[in-house]
């Protein structure tokens, strides 16, 4: 009888001398969750980064609630009271609002759409094709053509649309594109090369072309960074003042930010009116980012992790 039992005693002080992971663990875990320390350094840095953004969005949105007496008080942080809304309605007129917001949309719609379609078919044929130095020079020389900022080569650009007639908004859609293309294809190529080559194997065995791969099956795929790509560029052309202002010579299509140059001449006095202005003009850019925000870091994140 004891030696059938040694295999049972054997078992029980086995099972007494593994711990509980359930019961001793959990416990534990729970109070590191609870006392993690707060790293204040990091806390302070994000706080005057944060400060940096809010403090003046507060100022350009409280002046441009200002009435035309409360502007010149010397004290741009004061709540305005009572609000006055006659400087957005003096701002509409004097930049001609309406005419100004659809150029504006014009040339962002044109340059997200062109970014987009272009970057993602020369991403295509670059990282498919990479083995072939033609195609691997190319990466190269638009990740070259990234640090050729628009000022350097703005003389000759506006020279060369001005005889061929795009010294308009089209032609800022184009140079638009151009300039955003080189970031576009990096980010594109670096998505690109996480997309399985199978899939597109099994479409080709399927009988598909390589414009049909690419347009049903590896597009639609893209759609992560497409939204990312179309976010940078939405941005970029609707903040973009030097381009427009060089290259469109009709000084009735240009677009909103080179319209705000009018109150650093004869409005100048006008702050509120100003800043109504400014408020209006860079609305649509905040709430397009807000509403699109989360899919600037989902799309970098997938593209730069392989799986």
């Amino acid at each position: 009888m004891t030696a059938l039992n040694q295999p049972a005693l054997a078992f029980e002080q086995a099972e007494l001398a593994v711990p509980d992971r359930q019961g001793p663990q959990a416990p534990r875990r729970r109070r590191r969750v609870g006392m993690e320390r707060i790293n204040w350094s990091t806390t302070t840095i994000l706080v005057l980064c944060s400060l940096t953004v809010l403090l003046p969005l507060y100022v350009t949105v409280s002046m441009a609630l200002k009435s035309g007496t409360q502007v010149v008080d010397g004290n741009a942080f004061s709540f305005p009271s009572p609000l006055s809304f006659d400087g957005f309605v003096q701002a509409w007129t004097l930049t001609k609002f309406p005419v100004g917001l659809a150029i504006s949309l014009l040339v962002t719609a044109g340059t997200v759409v062109a970014t987009i379609v272009l970057a993602a078919f020369a991403s295509y044929a670059i990282a498919r094709n990479w083995d072939r130095k033609l195609f691997r020079y190319s990466f190269f020389y638009l990740l070259a053509a990234m640090f050729i900022p628009f000022p350097v080569v703005a003389l000759p650009q506006i020279q060369l649309t001005g005889r061929v007639g795009l010294d308009n908004p089209v032609g800022v859609i184009i140079l638009a594109t151009m300039f955003q293309l080189s970031f576009s294809v990096l980010l594109f190529t670096a998505f690109l090369r996480s997309i399985p080559l199978e899939l597109e194997e099994s479409a080709r065995i399927d009988g598909a072309t390589t414009w049909q791969t690419f347009w049903r099956l590896i597009f639609p795929l893209l759609a992560p960074m497409s939204a990312t790509v179309g976010i940078f560029a939405f941005l970029y052309a609707w903040n973009d003042f030097m381009m427009p202002s060089l290259i469109i010579s009709d000084p009735a299509l240009q677009t909103l930010p080179v319209r705000q140059n009018l109150f650093q001449t004869q409005f100048s006095n006008n702050y509120n009116v100003a800043f109504a202005s400014y408020l209006m003009a860079m609305a649509p850019a905040i709430i397009a980012y807000l509403f699109t925000q989360r899919w600037v870091m989902a799309g970098v994140t997938q593209g730069a992790v392989k799986g």
